[in-house]
């Protein structure tokens, strides 16, 4: 099983922070450093000051050195498809080739609203996301003079200079995120290197694995080509009691009152890594059992380094 680290910087996290929890996680053993790309502070305090995905990951690209870098997913909405693929291009250059890029619909109206993003019906999302990923992965692969038609994006005699071959790759590591519905599973069947499960418990996986295999068939490629992997909330400590007082600092820092924070926990323990090591491992076999390849964690306690070298020494070491 292989582990990656996923983040939420949207928590009021300054780059400062966000870099502190990169290096923590590269000090740590963790193969890959995943944050998420949202303007709206959330889960927990509204309003907090939050950054762009894509720009931290250029820090971050030149300020570690071995650990693998993600977003985990950018939104269709956010960027439009030609600049966006020269700005992957540009941060895997700049990292040495260890970037990998998440793509999804996007789903948050509310921080679409707050800048003056366009937030169009699901279904005009995905025909969006179709035709971003149809134009970055030609942009990435096909020769120069390249075309393409579509709907709300064109492309005419491409000049795609320095496409990227690192390490024999055809292009920056390709995930998209989400419950592998029919069109999801279809874009990753034709585009995808990874597909992540996202909100994951052991139950969800073979079925949502099983659409996107169904999906790779259906256009003649291997499934096996594509990897699986799941997101999961994790809460990991030694000992029980340790776990009481993260748990009570996770509450705190969410904004849960006793109560309600209570319900909240007892619903995510049905899908979380959460508990003392030997039950991590437990949970971790029960995804693993279901197909999944790689276990994205992720981790609303972002200012406490300790939980993540404690990841590092229960899944990396």
């Amino acid at each position: 099983m292989r582990f990656a680290l996923m983040t939420e910087p949207q928590q009021g996290l300054s780059y400062d922070e966000i870099l502190s929890l990169a290096r923590a996680a590269e000090g740590a053993g963790i193969e890959a450093f995943f944050r998420s790309d949202h303007f709206a502070s959330f889960p927990g305090e509204a309003g907090l000051p939050t950054t762009e995905a894509w720009a931290t990951l250029a820090g971050l690209a030149r300020e570690t050195s071995t650990i693998r870098l993600g977003v985990l997913v950018s939104p269709v909405t956010f960027r439009v498809p030609g600049t966006f693929a020269k700005v992957i291009q540009t941060v895997d250059e700049m990292s040495g080739g260890r970037v990998e890029a998440g793509f999804g619909a996007g789903w948050n109206a509310d921080e679409h609203a707050q800048l003056g993003i366009a937030f169009p019906p699901i279904a005009k999302r995905y025909d969006r996301l179709a035709e971003q990923m149809a134009i970055i992965h030609g942009l990435w692969t096909e020769p120069d003079g390249w075309t393409f038609e579509g709907s709300y994006w064109q492309v005419r005699g491409s000049r795609a200079h320095g496409q990227i071959a690192r390490g024999g790759r055809r292009h920056p590591h390709i995930l998209f995120g989400g419950k592998g519905g029919p069109r999801l599973a279809a874009l990753v069947a034709r585009y995808g290197d990874e597909f992540n499960l996202n909100s994951a418990s052991p139950d969800d996986a073979s079925p949502a694995y099983a659409r996107v295999w169904a999906a790779a068939r259906k256009i003649g490629r291997d499934p096996d080509e594509i990897v699986y992997s799941a997101m999961t909330g994790v809460l990991v400590a030694e000992t029980e009691a340790d776990l009481r007082i993260r748990v009570a600092d996770l509450l705190t820092a969410l904004g849960q009152g006793d109560e309600d924070g209570e319900a909240w926990l007892e619903e995510r323990r049905k899908r979380w890594i959460m508990g003392t090591p030997d039950e991590a491992h437990a949970r971790v076999r029960a995804l693993e059992k279901n197909g999944t390849q790689r276990i994205m964690l992720q981790d609303f306690l972002p200012r406490d380094l300790d939980h993540v070298r404690l990841m590092g020494r229960i899944f990396a070491g």
